[in-house]
């Protein structure tokens, strides 16, 4: 059908042909072939062998004319990603950005090529706007009105006329629709179509950032009244068909401050070297059937976000809080990995069952450490019995080559109006181990299963893979350590053991946080796929996401796969599953990519709130990251990351080694390297941009 495409497209080289046209021609009649034309039309645009103006699509003409996706740096400049593959990046600089935006699909015109640089071009056409709201301050003055946009990678403000304004004002937070902007000598014009709040409102710039990262922040009427349907009466008509542990001593350990507890454990002796751990998990599956309005808007979402603050729910609080969410005292249904193991942690079987629970009691993560320290207080046995497996859990992952990273997390405390008062470094307990070791441990047997199951019979599963660093990358890593006096072999490969052995060497060590930076950087990302590579970074041949279903949909999809295969209802689901899974699969990475972005933005948000009231102070810092204009700094205690541009270094003719992550000063032979122990101090910020800039202190 391509080549047919392509042959009538050329029929119609000034206007091009709407897809209806080309349906006509081609004598298509049926649902399912014009889908398919649609799925072959977005195909040949995608792959840059059409070109697309509104609804037509025609040929690219020039061959000095490339099609590709925009992306914008921090600094202005951007670069165009090519959509026919082998091509290299094209460097746009801003003043040949034309009309385009960042993430904007877009033609450049190339350049004559020097063969020394890398290509360069100027875009002449947007072809596809990746969006036309954007979130935004308003700014007001008696001649016009503008809004500078929030997101750092867009350097245009959008101007907006004052019957436009929408009631705002000066510092409201807004959003805006660009309605104009036809050549790059003019500026862009919009509508205000929504106003947020003002600036520094908590709840304004919480929900200025999930509108900027288009985040579902409210659930449509229909999926509130289909969560608020359901009653214990469901619960209790459930447990006649569920295998009984509600008089077992199951607990809960989470957060202080958590809401939806989705996963129990319990512990029991079965004789004196053996032990029968239960890993619960909530049975959300249950609550959300297949092709449900809950299901379609879960699947949307694809994850719960965590904002400063604010949780956005994959799922309402009617199920997230209450009938999913394991509370104490109440029978909730679960699906439970059961399993044998002995008192050196080894999994002697295990077998995955729908139950029925009643948390005994809910323990906070200090609760359960205080009881670990001084072996007393409620369910103590059952406590220090999970740990002492969980910490050999933990030993045999590391000995057969998981890499056991080591980074810092923040929280905040915040005033009633949601202003952050303090930055507090979050503390790891042995509590948040045993927790994770067991969930880590849960993920790995449901995953067995899944592969059990295609093996034997070729049935699909969702699993949680992470692949093998970049060679490149890895190679780069190795030269660097090894001018730190530090040997790592990657011929051939390098092994997550050899890693981890990296990461104990320099353990205490000046260089170890620039050692776990540098590696963290040489990592691929992990991320759902139907085809399963094994996780690298924990040393799993086989890994899934099972036990968080309340909040991450690709553990729901676990759930109800493994419900079809144990149980043998349902199998004509099974080719269905293999159709979507992949779609499933890539929707869900990049639905949680985004969900970082959005959570990492809120904190920096609230970062810049707090450093604001504390202009002038000197910190402690390390040195984070290294460019050619300057040097990015995190401050010791509270994370907050800042520049100091290359004009408040000491004066000097600097060069920057990319491969030696080090900023050289070529008179006073001085040297900034990544992982360099600095004192700066704090001299500016832009609230608009999320931006702090330091200087150093001498």
């Amino acid at each position: 059908m391509e080549k047919q495409i392509v042959e009538l497209v050329k029929s119609s080289p000034v206007r091009g042909l709407k897809t209806k046209d080309i349906a006509k021609r081609l004598q298509i009649n049926s649902d399912k072939d014009y889908s398919l034309l649609k799925e072959t039309l977005h195909t040949l645009f995608s792959s840059g062998k059409l070109n697309r103006k509104g609804k037509r699509y025609t040929l690219l003409h020039d061959k000095n004319q490339i099609a590709g996706r925009l992306e914008v740096t921090r600094y202005g400049y951007g670069f165009v990603i090519p959509k026919l593959e082998g091509l290299e990046d094209i460097y746009i600089s801003e003043r040949n950005l034309g009309t385009a935006f960042h993430g904007d699909e877009v033609m450049v015109e190339l350049f004559a090529r020097n063969r020394k640089r890398r290509p360069e071009g100027a875009i002449v056409e947007v072809t596809q706007r990746k969006k036309d709201e954007f979130v935004g301050t308003l700014h007001k003055s008696k001649r016009f009105n503008f809004v500078v946009l929030d997101e750092k990678f867009i350097h245009r403000d959008i101007f907006v006329s004052s019957d436009k304004l929408n009631g705002a004002d000066t510092g409201s937070k807004v959003v805006v629709k660009l309605t104009e902007w036809t050549s790059p000598a003019s500026n862009p014009i919009g509508e205000i179509v929504e106003v947020l709040g003002s600036v520094g409102d908590n709840k304004a710039e919480m929900l200025a950032i999930a509108k900027s990262f288009n985040l579902r922040t409210k659930f449509p009427k229909s999926i509130e009244l289909e969560a608020s349907a359901f009653s214990k009466k469901d619960i209790e008509q459930e447990i006649p068909n569920r295998l009984d542990l509600r008089d077992k001593t199951i607990i809960t350990i989470d957060p202080e401050d958590a809401k939806d507890f989705d996963d129990a454990l319990s512990i029991e002796a079965i004789d004196d070297k053996t032990f029968l751990v239960g890993v619960h998990i909530a049975d959300v599956s249950f609550f959300v059937k297949e092709n449900s309005e809950l299901d379609k808007e879960a699947m949307l979402r694809g994850t719960s976000v965590y904002l400063v603050n604010q949780v956005i729910p994959m799922l309402p609080e009617e199920l997230s809080n209450n009938w999913c969410s394991l509370v104490p005292g109440e029978d909730r249904l679960c699906f439970s990995v059961l399993i044998t193991m002995t008192d050196k942690a080894e999994v002697k079987s295990f077998e995955v069952k729908k139950t029925v629970i009643n948390n005994k009691r809910r323990f906070t993560y200090d609760e359960a450490q205080e009881i670990i320290e001084t072996q007393k207080g409620d369910c103590v046995k059952e406590i220090l019995q999970l740990n002492e497996l969980a910490k050999l859990l933990l030993k045999k992952r590391i000995r057969s080559g998981g890499i056991d990273f080591i980074t810092d997390e923040i929280k905040f405390k915040m005033s009633e109006k949601g202003q952050p008062l303090e930055i507090i470094k979050k503390v790891r307990l042995q509590s948040h181990r045993l927790i994770e070791d067991f969930m880590l441990l849960a993920n790995k047997l449901v995953a067995q299963k899944g592969k059990f199951y295609l093996d034997k019979k070729s049935f699909p599963f969702v699993y949680r893979v992470h692949d093998v660093p970049d060679e490149v990358k890895i190679k780069e890593l190795a030269d660097f350590v090894k001018t730190l006096g530090y040997k790592l072999n990657v011929t051939g490969g390098v092994k997550s053991k050899s890693l981890q052995k990296l990461i104990e060497q320099v353990r205490t060590k000046p260089e170890e946080v620039l050692v776990n930076e540098v590696m963290i950087r040489s990592m691929a990302k992990a991320e759902y796929s139907d085809q399963n590579i094994g996780h690298y970074g924990l040393a799993f041949r086989d890994y899934s996401h099972f036990t968080s279903p309340i909040r991450r949909y690709p553990d729901l999809i676990a759930h109800r796969l493994l419900f079809i295969y144990e149980s043998g209802s349902k199998l004509k689901d099974v080719q269905k599953y293999k159709k979507k899974l992949p779609a499933i699969c890539k929707q869900n990475s990049a639905s949680e990519r985004l969900a970082m972005e959005a959570e990492r933005e809120s904190i920096k948000k609230k970062q810049i709130e707090y450093i604001k009231n504390h202009l002038g102070k000197e910190y402690d810092g390390i040195i984070s990251g290294v460019q050619s204009f300057g040097l990015f700094v995190e401050l010791n205690e509270i994370l907050v990351e800042g520049l100091i541009h290359i004009k408040n270094l000491p004066s000097d003719i600097y060069f920057y080694d990319e491969k030696k992550y080090t900023l050289f000063g070529r008179l006073e032979k001085t040297s900034f390297r990544l992982g360099d122990k600095v004192r700066v101090k704090v001299i500016d910020i832009n609230e608009d941009r999320n931006e702090i800039d330091f200087e150093l202190v001498d």
